[in-house]
């Protein structure tokens, strides 16, 4: 499994955040599948150049999440859960509308209007169709 991960040291988060990012990314869209073997702690840190230390860091928390299951000795997988990718897709976008909503209290755009204001942008980026 080829871990296709771009670290960035301008990107202001701690890499080991930029790691989980990237891993939910590849399970959410279907490149890693439930149960399958994911490179090791050493492997990984070597093709994103980081240490040791900051891929363990990556992994312990998705394997607190529910992301990764590690078994001693065999390595770590994807946890077998069929609705994972559903599951981070979900979590990923909930975090943005949150941060949306947060912006919009900001600058006092009431709940109504950010709603609409999501509808026109849906339209425009659809060409008009309402999914």
């Amino acid at each position: 499994m080829d871990p296709h991960l771009i670290l960035s040291q301008t990107d202001g988060r701690p890499m080991y955040l930029q790691i989980m990012e990237q891993i939910k990314q590849l399970i959410a869209v279907g490149d890693w599948q439930p149960g399958a073997k994911v490179p090791s702690i050493r492997e990984l840190a070597v093709a994103t150049q980081v240490s040791v230390i900051t891929v363990k860091r990556a992994y312990q928390e998705l394997e607190r999440e529910g992301v990764l299951m590690t078994q001693a000795g065999v390595g770590s997988f994807v946890a077998q859960n069929e609705a994972l990718g559903d599951q981070i897709m979900r979590s990923e976008i909930d975090k943005h509308l949150a941060a949306a909503l947060a912006h919009a209290k900001a600058f006092g755009i009431s709940t109504e209007d950010l709603l609409q204001r999501l509808q026109q942008l849906a339209q425009t980026h659809s060409g008009g169709d309402h999914e």
